[in-house]
């Protein structure tokens, strides 16, 4: 029998040259026969070519490892054109900063009066409206001085009743002063006209006794002595009642402040003393006799000053005694160069129809002395509800430092609420990045809080003044020699839009990345300036009270 080497197949194919890759591929040994196996008869010789070898397995394996690497690296680079693509144009398109924080307004609760804590209503991190009470002082020191300062209102009113019925009285005294002197003045002139008739009397009278004694002289029997003596009689008479006219009409004149005119009248025509003519016997005779016309000169005595109504001692007193009990009433004249009849018209005035009664009702709730005891008792009443410490603006409460029993002062910082609504954003952008910056730019903001799950907008609403070192307690010195330049940041104030603190709450401190969008056109009030520009501040009518 034949080996198993000799069979020709085996000799032919080991005989034939393998190439590299058949060489590779075919690294297996076929098993040994076995040893129960008969071994096979000798094959006829074929001298065809064989067919190639077909494809190992394994190379199948490394044309499939490709296919997938080549997959995950387009897979990657997909997911990252997917994912730097944003940001590479939101880093060309915008400028950033990762120097930013949350700010908001904070207002430090305070006492307006002093006293001692009752309750503490509020903790830390406790939401507030506005105008709740956070804490309560003892009322009753307080109370006491609303009740004090009623009483002292109600007892300024009754002294203002009394004061304004003692006005109306000195008005009526003015009035009446007035009218007395009026009066006065027609009496001078009743009774200049009565001393007219007792001179007439009395010149006719004389005139008798005159043509009784010529008769006598002449005729002694023509008329009788008692005749005569009865003419005599008569003389004497008219010029005793002549007499007692003129001492009244000079009393009135004196009463009213007025000079003897008449004595003056005839001491300057005679050059005589009007007393001693008319204590001659023959009385106003030689008056007569002298040329002297009595009637002109009676009529000299009703000469009177068209204003002596208003300039009458009397009058002016009761003038100055109206001013006097009018002051405290708050009671002004329009002018001090009213004459007397002229301030009680401007008083009437103060109502359409002057009703007195009514403009002494109008007065009274406006006298001084009322007016300071009603605000005396309102200051009171603030005081007393001060002690109610209330918010004055929605927030949270922080920084606590207030117990029940603690005693207080006005000013006292007791805790500070922050507010949650009115929130902004300062961002410290170098001063690099400022050239490109306008009011009304659109911003995003990434908060750190939140990451990459919310997103806040926002838009420039003002630049400050200064770099936050320039505005420091202890701003650098940059005259010493010594100075090294460092970029500068300016804090760029940025106001949220549509921003909801009930959803996703930002609070005072947290970091903020924002992102302004330069290359938009800016939008909202003063769009596209870096000065806000000057405007008057809104005029508001102030709150009575809170």
């Amino acid at each position: 029998m034949d080996r198993p080497s000799d069979h020709p197949a085996e000799h032919a194919q080991q005989t034939q040259p393998a190439s590299s890759e058949a060489m590779a591929a075919t690294t297996t040994v076929a098993p040994p026969p076995s040893a129960d196996a008969h071994p096979h008869p000798p094959a006829p010789t074929d001298h065809r070519v064989p067919p190639p070898p077909p494809a190992h397995p394994a190379h199948k394996s490394h044309l499939r490892r490709n296919l997938v690497i080549l997959g995950i690296v387009l897979i990657v680079l997909a997911v990252a054109v997917w994912f730097l693509a944003p940001w590479l144009m939101l880093t060309l398109t915008t400028v950033s900063t990762d120097d930013a924080y949350v700010n908001s307004h904070v207002t430090y609760v305070a006492p307006r009066v002093a006293g001692q804590v009752v309750k503490v209503l509020v903790d830390d991190n406790n939401r507030v409206k506005k105008g709740d009470v956070l804490v309560q002082l003892d009322k009753t020191p307080y109370q006491i001085q609303v009740d004090l300062k009623a009483a002292a209102l109600a007892t300024a009113q009754a002294q203002a009743r009394a004061q304004v019925g003692l006005a109306r009285g000195t008005r009526f005294k003015l009035e009446h002063a007035i009218q007395e002197v009026d009066n006065q003045i027609a009496l001078l002139r009743a009774n200049v006209a009565a001393l007219k008739t007792y001179q007439a009397r009395l010149t006719d009278a004389e005139n008798n006794l005159k043509r009784g004694q010529e008769t006598k002289r002449i005729n002694p029997g023509a008329i009788t002595q008692e005749d005569l003596d009865k003419r005599q009689a008569d003389s004497d008479v008219a010029a005793a009642q002549f007499e007692q006219a003129r001492e009244t009409v000079l009393q009135i004149r004196v009463g009213l402040g007025l000079p003897a005119t008449p004595e003056q009248q005839v001491h300057q025509n005679l050059g005589v003393a009007l007393p001693g003519l008319l204590a001659a016997p023959l009385g106003w005779g030689p008056l007569l006799a002298a040329g002297v016309a009595a009637p002109q000169r009676i009529d000299d005595l009703t000469m009177v000053p068209p204003d002596l109504d208003l300039t009458f001692s009397a009058v002016r007193q009761a003038e100055g005694e109206l001013l006097q009990s009018a002051a405290p009433l708050g009671i002004v004249p329009s002018s001090y160069d009213l004459n007397p009849k002229q301030l009680i018209e401007d008083f009437y005035k103060q109502h359409p129809e002057g009703d007195i009664d009514r403009i002494y009702a109008g007065i009274l709730p406006n006298v001084p002395a009322v007016k300071q005891a009603e605000h005396d008792l309102e200051q009171a009443k603030l005081n007393l509800c001060y002690c109610d410490i209330v918010a004055q603006i929605d927030g949270q409460v922080t920084n606590r430092n207030v117990n029940p029993g603690n005693d207080v002062q006005v000013g006292q910082n007791l805790m500070a609420v922050r507010s949650l609504t009115d929130v902004w954003i300062d961002a410290n952008f170098k001063e690099t990045q400022l050239a490109e910056l306008r009011i009304g730019q659109r911003v995003r903001l990434d908060a750190d809080m939140y990451g990459s799950r919310q997103e806040f907008k926002g838009r420039i609403s003002g630049f400050s003044y200064g770099t936050g070192s320039t505005l420091a307690l202890l701003p650098p010195e940059n005259a010493t020699g010594n100075f090294v330049k460092i970029v500068q940041r300016l804090p760029v104030r940025i106001d949220l839009v549509g921003y909801d603190p009930e959803k996703t709450p930002l609070f005072a401190g947290l970091s903020v990345e924002p992102y302004v969008f330069y290359k938009e056109p800016p939008t909202g009030p003063d769009a596209g300036k870096v000065l806000q520009p000057a405007s008057p501040l809104p005029m508001l009518a102030p709150d009575p009270h809170p």
